[in-house]
């Protein structure tokens, strides 16, 4: 991940507006309402941090890795 504003951190937010776009928006319309969208988007952003399952961090779902790590740094800080 790139800092604040560099073109790593734009080429991230490009990567993850076409999964959403390609994944929902596409793939799930036509849509009718404003509020499906909306909802759909809800949904799908739910599933990208709990759900899904990352192969590169032991095929667990993001949210969980990042509990587990802040879990470890709160034991280490503890220990000291």
């Amino acid at each position: 991940m790139g800092s604040v504003g560099d073109s790593y951190d734009n080429a991230l937010a490009e990567t993850i507006n076409g999964l959403y776009k390609t994944e929902v928006i596409r793939r799930r319309g036509p849509w009718r309402t404003l509020e499906a969208v909306e909802f759909a988007t809800l949904e799908w952003v739910d599933w990208f941090n709990h759900r899904r399952l990352l192969e590169p961090i032991g095929n667990i779902p993001p949210a969980e890795d990042k509990a587990r790590y802040y879990a470890q740094t709160e034991d280490v800080a503890i220990a000291a």
